[in-house]
């Protein structure tokens, strides 16, 4: 008598081997059996015509904040995400003196486009150090499990208070108490260390990260404190407008002086010196050669960010006569702007912000594509809003003007800003191609209203495995692989990512063809009333976590079996 059988499905392993039908029977939260399974079960799942995977592992999530007041956590679990590691980019919130908290959730708000309302509201810090954060964690019930990894902006603020944000360097005692700290965390459960050097990365008001402020004799402290513990991984954003031989020397040295896996952010990016994700690529396999564990984390689709009335940004959010109506209503808004007065003030006035990223993500508009009913991640160049604004023969804010206040003002509007820089995903097929490399920044729980990158798991089937031309495909054994035992051995769980008898019970049940990812939409089911990007996908009939079936058809089911996962016993098989 087993808890749960799949029967009839085509069984994706995990590992990159052929498929075969087969059953698969669930007993306690783990893999019983596999094969032709005679025995009953209290529950049994007719998977006739569809593919059962393991349950896919995301290692670049934000979702710090939100599992300590959501336990459904969405969106990224609606993609048949069933483990996701949190704490990259070098921002989290442990740990935490509590007269810092405000600077924590200052730079989560500013880097990750989390509201601080939202933040304010539903963080409940009972915690202060990161042994106490996992602690609070083990309260928590989910829908995913969740592992965690120590950021280093908190980190520095934690160890040098009012200096982390200054141009100061840290002390000798400041090196040694953060890489003490590492190990510390490290020997708790987290799986690992993350920074960021992405000029980028600021404060709503414009203020850097901590981490940015950082040297090479920083970083390759807290490669001691990994190094200190023989374990965890080292995640790290580059710095994007550096020459890619600078910044692979300075990822190259992080990792040797850990002597742990390190992986980091690689994207073709428009403007780098040089083609810089070229000479990471070179970089990878010359490490491989040298018995250096590095990869690169791959996007499957352009990077991009969305703009429209209702989310965070768009071409006039910061013109000051828009600011005085912001926080109205949409429907207010969208009367507001309709009237000719209205329009014509707005349309003198330049935008005005403190802060020199959003004004340049508020330029870039000019080169994103307003969406319909379908999306579009791979549109046509003449399609730009600032091409069709030509061509109707209206200055680029006229013609935004209107198309913004298209359906009552929902208008979407997408920006492929990285990975698309000749216009095509060739770069994106060979970088995932490489045998260094894995897929992932889908960024689920971040980039509330900017991003909504948390489908990166199945637009990666639906797109490359599916829908590819024959001499770009990739074999859907494969794609399964790279969703699932690749990233759970980048970062060192070997209890999940294949299905395998005695394994986590962790697994998807897929309709292939009927797979799509649809538009996304807002809802305003954050704490406070705040607002977010959903986007959901079509073609999940399942998702199971440690046996327990937690997403029907799209549809939550209320089952919470996913909890924190600690780096060490809880993580072995």
């Amino acid at each position: 008598m087993y808890d749960l059988i799949i029967r009839g499905g085509t069984v994706h392993d995990g590992t990159g081997a052929p498929p075969r039908h087969a059953d698969i029977a669930i007993l306690d939260g783990r893999i019983a059996a596999i094969g032709d399974i005679p025995g009953t079960a209290t529950e049994t799942l007719d998977a006739t015509g569809l593919l059962v995977t393991p349950g896919f592992v995301d290692v670049h999530t934000h979702f710090d904040g939100q599992v300590t007041w959501d336990s459904h956590l969405a969106p990224s679990s609606g993609h048949g995400v069933t483990t996701a590691v949190m704490g990259n980019c070098g921002v989290g919130f442990a740990p935490c003196r509590p007269h810092q908290r405000d600077t924590l959730v200052k730079l989560m708000e500013g880097i990750e486009d989390i509201p601080e309302i939202v933040m304010v509201e539903g963080l409940p810090w009972n915690w202060e150090t990161f042994p106490e954060y996992l602690e609070a964690l083990d309260q928590r019930r989910f829908d995913i499990d969740v592992a965690t990894q120590i950021p280093h902006s908190a980190l520095r603020v934690y160890v040098m208070g009012d200096r982390a944000a200054a141009k100061e360097p840290p002390t000798a005692e400041d090196l040694a108490a953060m890489r003490a700290l590492v190990t510390e965390g490290i020997n708790a459960g987290a799986f690992g260390v993350t920074t960021s050097r992405n000029v980028m990365h600021r404060t709503r008001a414009g203020d850097l990260a901590p981490s940015l402020f950082s040297d090479v004799d920083e970083l390759c402290a807290l490669a001691g404190g990994l190094s200190d513990a023989d374990a965890g991984v080292f995640q790290i954003i580059p710095a994007p407008a550096e020459p890619a031989e600078t910044e692979f020397a300075v990822l190259r040295q992080v990792a040797e002086t850990s002597g742990r896996p390190l992986s980091f952010t690689l994207l073709d990016v428009p403007g780098q010196p040089g083609e810089g994700w070229r000479h990471h690529l070179k970089g990878l396999e010359q490490a491989a050669a040298d018995g250096l564990t590095m990869r690169g984390q791959v996007a499957p689709r352009p990077v991009g960010m969305f703009f429209g009335l209702d989310l965070t940004l768009h071409h006039f959010s910061s013109h000051p006569s828009y600011k005085e109506i912001a926080d109205l209503p949409l429907a207010e808004r969208v009367a507001i702007l309709r009237d000719p007065a209205f329009r014509a003030r707005l349309l003198s006035e330049q935008p005005e912000n403190t802060n020199p990223t959003t004004l340049v993500l508020i330029d870039a508009f000019r080169g994103s594509y307003q969406w319909g009913d379908l999306p579009d991640y791979e549109p046509r160049r003449e399609d730009r809003v600032d091409c069709r604004a030509r061509a109707a023969g209206l200055t680029l804010s006229e013609y935004a003007y209107d198309a913004l206040l298209a359906n009552e003002g929902q208008a979407v509007f997408y920006l492929p800003a990285a990975n698309y820089t000749e216009g095509n995903l060739k770069p994106v097929r060979e970088m995932l191609g490489h045998p260094s490399t894995v897929m992932a920044l889908a960024d689920g729980g971040a980039h509330y209203g900017l991003i909504c990158d948390a489908s990166f798991p199945t637009f990666f089937l639906q797109r490359w495995a599916r829908d590819a031309a024959a001499d770009e495909r990739i074999e859907l054994a494969d794609a399964i692989a790279e969703l699932t035992s690749r990233p759970a051995a980048l970062i060192g769980m070997s209890d999940r990512g294949r299905l395998e008898t005695g394994l986590k019970a962790d697994i998807n049940l897929i309709d292939l063809d009927a797979l799509k990812v649809l538009v996304p939409t807002v809802e305003y089911d954050l704490p406070a009333g705040g607002k977010r990007m959903h986007q959901r996908v079509e073609g999940i009939a399942a998702t199971i976590v440690s046996g327990k079936v937690t997403w029907r058809n799209g549809q939550p089911t209320g089952e919470l079996p996913g909890r924190l996962v600690r780096r060490g016993a809880a993580a072995a098989a």
